[in-house]
């Protein structure tokens, strides 16, 4: 699982430990990609990682932390 927040003027991506500590993923999201767009962008960018039973990116609910 990943989670991503938006930072000032930039994105950052985290990968997220089964101990709930995060470090920082291994991919980066452009800055120019805004918020609606970046479903898709993930979609795009993870299609070949995809299998029968995870097929896609979902959103997961805000918890409202940074």
């Amino acid at each position: 699982m990943v989670t991503i927040v938006r930072e000032a003027a930039q994105w950052r991506a985290f990968d997220l430990g089964v101990d709930g500590k995060r470090r920082p993923a291994d991919f980066q999201i452009p800055d120019f990609v805004h918020g609606h767009e970046l479903r898709q962008y993930l979609e795009d960018l993870f299609h070949e990682n995809a299998t029968p039973e995870r097929e896609g990116v979902l959103q997961m609910p805000s918890s409202g932390q940074p």
